[in-house]
């Protein structure tokens, strides 16, 4: 009767910054069998450490968030005005 523990990512890139979300399922297994699903989901926009993140999403924002993708994301980003 061992329990173990295990991940497994789901990234999803949203545009047109390639925002990228990842849904990580915690799951819990009893001799091989699971017996629990929990879920967290989290988002990281270009130009984010990406440190702390599991390998995928790592190599995602590596391949999609060139300096240009960065530039633009940080350019749409708009302050609010003080009044």
């Amino acid at each position: 009767m061992a329990f173990t523990e295990r991940q497994e990512h789901k990234i999803e890139i949203i545009p047109p910054f390639s925002i990228l979300q990842c849904r990580r399922a915690d799951v819990v297994e009893k001799d091989g069998i699971e017996v629990g699903r929990t879920y967290h989901r989290h988002v990281r926009v270009p130009g984010d450490d990406m440190t702390g993140e599991c390998a995928e999403m790592q190599a995602v924002a590596a391949a999609l968030w060139t300096p240009e993708v960065i530039a633009a994301y940080q350019a749409s980003i708009t302050t609010p005005e003080v009044v």
